[in-house]
């Protein structure tokens, strides 16, 4: 499990974890380098053990790099860190189309195209470089708050494709959008995705799917099978121009479909215009059931196998006809003799042709396919010993070699290899030896009383980000830009790329309480975030109003610290009793105003 703050081929700090799916855990992580934040999806271990799928994964995902469309999730970085395949990629802050179906159900009719033209304005790009996506549903389609569409996975969709996958999760949330053609067995074309998009069309529109069932081999056989439910059945308003767009795209026939996502994708930038308003219903060219002839066939096929065969009628001999009669049963035992050869002729060669094929299928791949080796572990070796070592055990070793610090192998020696030792692979496996560039982490300083400038300037040409925060204090005396305290502490240690946080003391600073619109509730209020305690003392003045503030003990432009307390003065409304009282009043207000220090 990878873990917070954790990194992977020391520049993607992980930050959380966002996502886990069926396949692949997915983290927001911020790269070093290029100073973002990143979405990294990492292989689950099932997967990452199966040799063959990660490098069709690797491949793939590569190739999906290369596409760059407003509309689709770049691919940035693929790679291996510790055993662990990664692919980094765009950073998507939104919500999938699925969580959407389920939050608003069907969505209206002008929202659906603008999405479905995303789509298949992303999906031409990918079409046009004749790459097919394989994976095409909800959860695989992001939408950010201003509407934009982003289309995800392409490398791991089209490695996908490759490997059974058993994981029960991953095939029920595909098989509800998987075109007939794949539920047959059949490889996926460009129309492969087409037919996935309208189901997708038809899910908005609807807020439901099409087919349903208990379990993934009923689903799949109902698009085998079974006729797309009429959505103008169930939505009578739909416009017949976009339900032919989703018979188009959804036909069981590949011949019926778009040729790809850029013709569907023209038909529906003019599915609502006026001059289609009264269109009629699509009639596919080519018929549906495409087993439909076969099916056929093998029916006549079998009526003609129950039918009894001819019999051969024996013409008998004609009377006194001995020399023909002779003559038949010569021909006959001639003709016996010869089917009789031919017989042994063909069972002769089937008996060669199956001894070749059981050799081809069975004798020879167990001849040639490589024996399982381990890995041996080379950590500590010098780069030429482990090189020897490998290649030894049977393996190749990458020409490339990997730089990483280590606390522990001096520099210039082999720190590990990947594939990592101990791990069982194939005879001639290529290996990459990670060398040790030494212990280059930093060990931290005691920063504190230190002008913080200066620290994070000395820090960040070490290549170390600092982050700087302001912390509350109770010493009034310290500069407004000394450090106050540091993570990680004075002592510990920390690499290129890590973060270290300095803290600063909170220099705000008391305003003018006394300018005729602060109450003491407003005082209160103010500094309640400061922990500052205020007591109120009340005085009175005829010049402004009762409850407004009239003095302050701590001046204005004074530093606030926290913990600490002050006085306010309120106006109070005038006396109307006897003078006698007003002076006793008077005396009492006198002495509160001399205990706050402000006459």
């Amino acid at each position: 499990m990878i873990m917070k703050g954790q990194k992977i081929s020391d520049r993607y700090q992980i930050i959380k974890a966002i996502g886990e799916g069926g396949m692949a855990n997915v983290y927001l992580a911020y790269d070093t380098i290029l100073d973002r934040n990143v979405a990294v999806k990492v292989l689950r271990g099932d997967l990452a053990g199966d040799e063959k799928f990660v490098r069709r994964f690797q491949r793939e995902a590569l190739s999906a790099s290369s596409l760059t469309h407003p509309n689709i999730v770049e691919v940035y970085d693929v790679g291996e860190d510790n055993g662990q395949y990664y692919i980094v990629m765009e950073y998507v802050e939104g919500r999938n189309l699925k969580d959407l179906v389920k939050k608003r159900g069907k969505l209206t009719i002008s929202e659906v195209i603008d999405i479905m033209l995303q789509i298949t304005d992303g999906m031409s790009v990918a079409h046009d470089s004749y790459i097919i996506h394989r994976d095409i549903k909800p959860q695989n389609i992001m939408i950010l708050e201003n509407g934009l569409v982003k289309i995800m996975d392409f490398g791991i969709a089209m490695a996908m494709n490759s490997t059974q996958l058993t994981q029960t999760n991953s095939v029920m949330g595909s098989v509800h959008y998987l075109p007939p053609e794949q539920a047959n067995g059949k490889g996926a074309t460009l129309q492969s995705d087409i037919y996935s998009m309208g189901i997708v069309m038809y899910e908005l529109l609807t807020g439901s799917l099409p087919y349903r069932g208990d379990n993934a081999v009923e689903i799949a056989l109902k698009h085998l099978k079974e006729p797309l439910p009429s959505i103008r059945a169930s939505l009578p308003n739909i416009p017949q121009s976009i339900e032919n767009i989703i018979i188009r795209a959804t036909a069981k026939n590949p011949k019926n479909r778009y040729s790809d996502a850029r013709e569907m994708h023209n038909d529906l930038l003019t599915c609502l215009d006026e001059d289609r308003a009264h269109e009629a219903k699509v009639v596919l060219p080519y018929p549906e059931n495409t087993d439909e002839g076969k099916s056929k066939s093998s029916k006549k096929v079998n009526n003609e196998e129950k039918k009894e065969p001819k019999k051969i009628e024996k013409k008998e001999p004609v009377e006194n006809d001995e020399e023909g009669e002779v003559l038949a049963k010569k021909i006959t035992k001639n003709d016996l003799k010869k089917q009789n050869k031919l017989l042994i002729v063909l069972a002769s060669i089937f008996t060669v042709l199956v001894v070749a094929i059981t050799t081809v299928v069975v004798l020879i791949p167990t001849l040639t396919t490589n024996k399982e080796i381990v890995v041996p572990d080379v950590a500590g070796f010098t780069v030429d010993e482990a090189i020897k070592a490998l290649q030894d055990a049977g393996f190749t070793v990458a020409s490339d070699q990997q730089k990483i610090a280590s606390e522990e192998i001096e520099l210039g020696k082999v720190v590990r290899t990947s594939p990592l030792a101990g791990t069982e692979r194939t005879e001639g496996t290529e290996v990459t030896l990670w060398v040790s560039e030494g212990d280059t982490k930093i060990t931290l300083e005691d920063y504190r009383n230190a002008n913080y400038l200066e620290v994070k300037g000395k820090l960040e040409a070490l290549g170390v980000q600092v982050l700087v925060e302001k912390k509350e204090t109770t010493d009034e005396n310290v500069e407004e830009n000394t450090v106050i305290d540091q993570t990680p502490a004075a002592g510990e240690k920390v690499s290129a790329g890590d973060y270290v946080t300095l803290y600063i003391p909170n220099v705000d600073k008391y305003p003018d309480f006394t300018n005729g619109t602060y109450t003491y509730d407003d005082v209160v209020d103010y500094l309640k975030k400061y922990n500052v305690t205020v007591n109120k003392v009340e005085k009175e003045d005829s010049s402004v109003s009762p409850g407004i503030v009239i003095g302050q003990s701590r001046a204005e432009g004074t530093r606030i610290v926290s913990g600490t307390s002050v006085t306010i003065t309120v106006a109070k409304a005038s006396s109307s009793s006897t003078g006698d009282d007003e002076g006793s009043d008077s005396g009492d207000d006198t002495e509160s105003c001399e205990e706050s220090g402000l006459c």
